[in-house]
């Protein structure tokens, strides 16, 4: 293990996300490694059936990989609000770093088939939810009966490096929810355009409506690919966004984003993407100029999603991608106002 903790990591980077769903922690390792060593935001995990995101978390924290996390997402239906409360701040005292608590409600069909039926309202499920998490994190003592869960009773206390709570978003309605009662809002493959003119107008409604005094950050994941010889963009950006563009959510959310997805048209969508920078390629500089366009677009934390040349190429390939990204970056983007002012 590290005898020292290591460097605060630099907000003015990107994060950096392990996509897949891993059959071991040692193939996730070298993305925590990237973190530890470049400086990067954070490490993001998805929700796994493999290896369950928590435990993989806190392994490589054991294994002397202690840098911030965050989950992004992991589903409802799985644990009750007081598990899910434990499980982050659990992380956050394991690791000893900053944690995004990260929550979505997974597809109608998973909900019934470990609730009995479908969420009747979506948006009151996660709302409850995040209400009920955040709450219990905050040392309160919950007293809560809906639709979706009951809560009475409050955590041990206990201190630990903080823990925001996060909701998954891709449309304005659940925007809108996270405005009302997330820290963070976490979307995929949301266009800058998108995100500016859609999803963060519906977070500031959503944060106005409950008297919040600003609406939660944002943490957008954006699918990369540095260009190489060899590679082909368009094969590269249908391995990045191909499982999503099947679910009917996130077809929808492209529709109205101006993404033209079509099925029965890969090579036009694959255009699509790449011109909506849905999927962003290019030099290390030119996709850290593109990263710069998402944050103008309102997004406050970049993750580096590298899904589709890790699915082509592998692990290495991935992690070298993403390093130059980064260090890129460092050079490129603005540091954050705090640090110019240091």
């Amino acid at each position: 293990m590290n005898a020292t903790p290591p460097a605060d990591p630099d907000p003015g980077l990107p994060a950096v996300l392990y996509p897949l769903q891993p059959d071991h922690p040692d193939l996730v390792a070298p993305f925590a490694s990237l973190v530890g060593r470049s400086g990067a935001r954070r490490l993001w995990l998805c929700q796994s059936f493999k290896a369950e995101p928590h435990q993989v978390l806190a392994h490589l924290a054991g294994r002397g990989h202690s840098v911030p996390v965050g989950t992004s997402v992991t589903l409802l239906p799985l644990r009750h609000p007081y598990e899910a409360a434990l499980q982050a701040r659990s992380l956050a005292l394991i690791t000893g770093r900053p944690v995004v608590a990260g929550f979505g409600i997974g597809n109608p069909d998973f909900v019934s088939g470990l609730t009995g039926s479908p969420y009747a309202s979506p948006r009151t499920a996660v709302r409850d939810y995040l209400t009920s998490v955040r709450a219990l994190l905050d040392g309160t003592t919950v007293a809560h009966e809906g639709p979706y869960h009951q809560m009475h009773g409050g955590l041990m206390p206990l201190d630990h490096a903080p823990v925001e709570v996060g909701a998954g978003v891709l449309r304005p309605g659940m925007a809108r929810t996270a405005g009302e009662a997330a820290d963070v809002a976490i979307t995929w493959m949301t266009p800058p355009s998108y995100l500016a003119g859609t999803l963060g107008p519906a977070l500031d409604e959503g944060a106005a409506s409950r008297g919040r005094a600003g609406r939660p950050r944002i943490a957008t994941a954006v699918h990369v690919a540095v260009a190489r010889p060899g590679r082909d963009p368009r094969r590269l950006a249908l391995a990045a966004a191909g499982s999503h563009l099947r679910a009917p959510h996130y077809a929808d959310m492209l529709r109205r984003a101006g993404v033209a997805a079509d099925p029965h048209d890969p090579a036009g969508t694959a255009d699509a993407l790449l011109r909506g920078q849905v999927v962003v390629t290019g030099t290390p500089e030119e996709i850290a100029e593109a990263l710069d366009g998402y944050r103008r677009a309102g997004v406050d934390e970049v993750m580096l999603n590298p899904s589709g040349v890790l699915m082509t190429e592998g692990v290495h390939a991935a992690v070298a991608d993403m390093e130059e990204i980064l260090a890129a970056c460092g050079r490129i983007l603005p540091r954050p106002r705090q640090q110019a002012a240091a």
